[in-house]
């Protein structure tokens, strides 16, 4: 029954891998699936089932890479905190500085202006007339004729401001 209730702290608690390595680990592995995922298409709308398993895949390779063969609680807490500090640091440069957060944000694409669909933009983001037309119904809007602005925000998030002034989405 000894075994039941023992902790091992020496296993728990001292890292088996420098921490510092660990720090530049997830680092390195930070940096390279933000870009990756910033320089993705966006997609329209909500996230789907491709979107689901490409992070889940992506997470997996990453792990290994990331994390090496870590076992302690010191080392994942480490871990934990160079990603929480590299979101962190990110967003700040992106707040106080306006070049960088256009590099780590994506702009509002326009897809409708004053009624005309913008085709070319469309195209760049692999949005068919047809999912472009479903979000329109979605808030109650027949045509794009009916339609003064309408963006792909940098989230994917498709925004929509009728002839009336409401935004919408």
């Amino acid at each position: 029954m000894d075994h039941v209730w023992h902790i091992n702290w020496q296993l728990l608690l001292v890292p088996n891998t420098s921490l510092a390595e660990v720090a530049v680990r997830g680092t390195v592995i930070y940096m390279l699936l933000f870009f990756i995922m910033r320089f993705m298409r966006r997609e329209a709308g909500q996230i789907g089932l491709a979107d689901v398993l490409i992070v889940v895949v992506i997470a997996d390779a990453a792990q290994n890479a990331m994390a090496g063969p870590y076992n302690s609680l010191t080392e994942g807490v480490v871990l934990i905190a160079v990603i929480t500090f590299w979101d962190f640091t990110l967003d700040w440069l992106g707040y106080h500085w306006a070049a960088f957060g256009r590099l780590i944000h994506p702009q509002p694409l326009p897809l409708i202006i004053d009624g005309h669909v913008l085709w070319r933009n469309l195209r760049r983001e692999l949005i068919t007339e047809a999912e472009l037309r479903s979000r329109l119904r979605e808030e109650g809007i027949e045509h794009p004729a009916d339609v003064k602005r309408c963006f792909m925000e940098g989230d994917g998030r498709i925004s929509i401001i009728g002839h009336d002034g409401r935004k919408r989405g």
